[in-house]
């Protein structure tokens, strides 16, 4: 049974940002930060099913794809990639891919990728504060310039990229290919709400992507058979014996936490390994006689630099 403060590590990225709040205090002005990996404090505890990511873009990023886990178990790999973005912050204007306009054979895909009609052949859509994107394993995608959005993934790092905007990286043509659902994307469901504080945003094998919203002085008790990331995302509060605010996780693993809300509510996205929502997740204990806190003390946060 666990409950830790997510450690936090830095990727800097040529298309990141210098600014980072008010997700983050890290200073980024000598160096763009593309990703914040929220991450196991204990590099020697098993690996989670799911990464948790913060991502800033200054700059496209490359338009890609992930391999499903049929794909992934072809090439050696324990698993897919399926991820769902929410966006934090963006401007009018901003925009995310997801998926083709129409379809293209693998010769015409092959083709796209080597002339670069790639890039006019993805299916741009606005991205707005509170949208969510669920992106399937093999769906090719890309996420536009000048947006804050958490990221949650099947554990892996695996990409192929299709073509980067004149960066010059390696593309992988015959990878990306192979891996990709090369059609328009799947119709995506509305979220449902639960309960008046519990919407799910997406549930789907991999992971169910929820969104918590607790009214201000309340308490709660969260109680998960399985691991579960909570990220806030407004407001303050207390989660086991750990004080959050924006931009802060918290892990849990087969264990339970009072969350205590501050005096101006709180938001939370929460995931936890899928197919289905957990039915019993989260009780009100509001006006109860109850101990708030957890019986393990979450962690200190720790802030690790990993290579570019």
């Amino acid at each position: 049974m666990t409950i830790e403060h997510a450690a936090v590590e830095i990727a800097r990225k040529p298309w990141g940002r210098v600014d980072l709040r008010p997700w983050s205090s890290i200073d980024a002005s000598a160096d763009p930060v593309g990703e914040l990996r929220l991450g196991r404090i204990d590099k020697r505890a098993p690996s989670p099913a799911l990464l948790l990511k913060l991502l800033f873009t200054s700059q496209p990023l490359s338009i890609q794809v992930h391999p499903n886990d049929e794909f992934a178990h072809a090439i050696g790999l324990p698993n897919g990639k399926t991820e769902a973005w929410y966006i934090l912050s963006a401007p009018p204007g901003a925009r995310v891919a997801l998926g083709l306009k129409r379809k293209l054979t693998p010769q015409a895909l092959r083709a796209a990728i080597r002339d670069g009609s790639i890039a006019g052949h993805v299916q741009w859509r606005p991205a707005a504060p509170g949208d969510v994107i669920f992106v399937p394993g093999g769906t090719i995608h890309a996420i536009g310039a000048n947006i804050v959005l958490a990221e949650i993934q099947q554990q892996s790092d695996t990409t192929f990229r299709l073509f980067d905007f004149g960066r010059q990286r390696e593309l992988h043509e015959d990878s990306a290919v192979a891996a990709s659902d090369a059609w328009p994307p799947p119709t995506q469901l509305p979220p449902r709400r639960l309960t008046d504080g519990r919407t799910v945003l997406i549930a789907s094998s991999p992971f169910v992507l929820e969104r918590i919203d607790l009214q201000a002085n309340s308490h709660w008790e969260l109680d998960t058979d399985r691991e579960a990331w909570l990220l806030v995302i407004d407001g303050k509060g207390r989660i086991g014996r750990a004080n959050v605010t924006v931009g802060e996780a918290i892990f849990i693993e087969a264990d339970s936490a009072g969350i205590d809300i501050g005096p101006s509510g709180m938001s939370i996205l929460l995931a936890y390994p899928g197919p289905d929502p957990i039915a019993s997740l989260l009780q009100d204990c509001t006006g109860l006689t109850k101990n708030s806190t957890a019986a393990q003390a979450p962690t200190s946060s720790e802030i690790i630099e990993v290579p570019t």
